[in-house]
């Protein structure tokens, strides 16, 4: 009786980027920042929600928090209950994950810069890049990775709209929106990410088993 071939070992890696469907998302996040090369001398203007303040932000520095909830949606994992209880520990792949998300995110933040995009409002992107993945993450970790955009946008939407003194300069929470080597801000994006790589991972939720 001949002996049935063996089938090809499964490599961890690529099993684990297909499972998350990455590259569907950086295939998103991609047309994402050639649109904020295309707009790259574009400004988003401060509602006047609270005072008459004339403050503006470069489109490319919106751009990272687009990236993050679409980078975010690859912290869902089809196959959480598995992952959970599997024999090879999880927690490396999970932080080298996120490591590529923000290096890829950071990278798409930068991209403009080749369309002529200013340095500086470029480092103000790659900033913000650190700091909303940093979001989306623990987003994710808190409740549940289908509500990893949750965060993101719940802090964006208030900085958009109350971020702005009357003096027509951020407020101090509004760190996205402050000068791109303000060091505030950048504590800020530094310790949300950092929190996001030390946090525990979450057990499994219904939504995430994998026979849903």
């Amino acid at each position: 009786m001949p002996a049935r071939p063996r089938a090809a070992p499964v490599n961890p890696v690529l099993a684990f980027v297909r499972s998350r469907d990455l590259p569907r998302a950086a295939a998103v996040s991609l047309v994402l920042a050639l649109a904020a090369a295309v707009f790259a001398g574009t400004r988003v203007e401060i509602p006047d929600f609270r005072y008459l303040v004339d403050y503006g932000i470069p489109v490319a520095a919106v751009a990272p928090v687009a990236h993050a909830i679409v980078l975010g949606t690859t912290l869902h994992s089809p196959m959480a209950d598995l992952e959970h209880t599997a024999a090879q520990p999880m927690a490396l792949f999970r932080r080298l994950h996120l490591l590529a998300l923000t290096a890829l995110a950071a990278a798409l933040s930068a991209l403009p810069v080749l369309f002529g995009l200013p340095v500086d409002v470029a480092a103000a992107s790659v900033r913000n890049a650190v700091g909303y993945v940093g979001l989306a993450a623990i987003s994710a970790r808190l409740f549940g990775s289908g509500l990893a955009w949750l965060l993101p946008l719940g802090t964006f939407g208030p900085t958009l709209l109350l971020g702005v003194a009357p003096d027509n300069t951020p407020e101090w929470w509004a760190w996205s929106i402050h000068p791109p080597y303000a060091s505030g801000a950048l504590a800020a994006a530094a310790l949300l990410w950092l929190a996001s790589l030390l946090l525990p991972p979450a057990p499994p939720r219904a939504e995430d088993r994998a026979e849903a």
